[in-house]
């Protein structure tokens, strides 16, 4: 492989090449996902104010007061559901997907699969 400086430099551009695409609106804001190598995070941001609208992350207290999770995917379902019942509370429906430069698999597609679950279009 590359060194951790080199994989960052291809992530960073992959990150800049798929933002570029992705328009929001007030109707639909962004549902950005961030992956470390433990934890996995989503916001929604409504990028017209920039301000983020709802958040959760594996994480965060409301997630490790559940039961054991078997493995990572299982708990980015969780908090998938989790994001897209905290953004339905405050009444956003429809979001425009941001995978943030990861690639569409694993845990990234699990959260977005949890949020569509759960009720939230994209």
């Amino acid at each position: 492989m590359g060194s951790i400086k080199e994989k960052k430099k291809i992530w960073l551009k992959r990150k800049k090449r798929v933002s570029k695409r992705i328009v929001s609106s007030v109707e639909r804001p962004r549902l950005s996902v961030f992956r470390s190598a433990k934890h996995i995070y989503g916001q929604i941001i409504d990028d017209t104010t920039g301000r983020t609208i709802a958040t959760a992350s594996s994480n965060e207290k409301a997630v490790k007061d559940q039961p054991k999770f078997d493995n990572k995917v299982a708990k980015a379902v969780f908090t998938g559901k989790l994001l897209a019942q905290r953004a339905m509370d405050k009444g956003v429906k429809k979001v425009v997907f941001d995978r943030n430069g990861f690639l569409y698999h694993g845990r990234i597609k699990a959260l977005s699969e949890g949020a569509r679950e759960t009720g939230l279009d994209f």
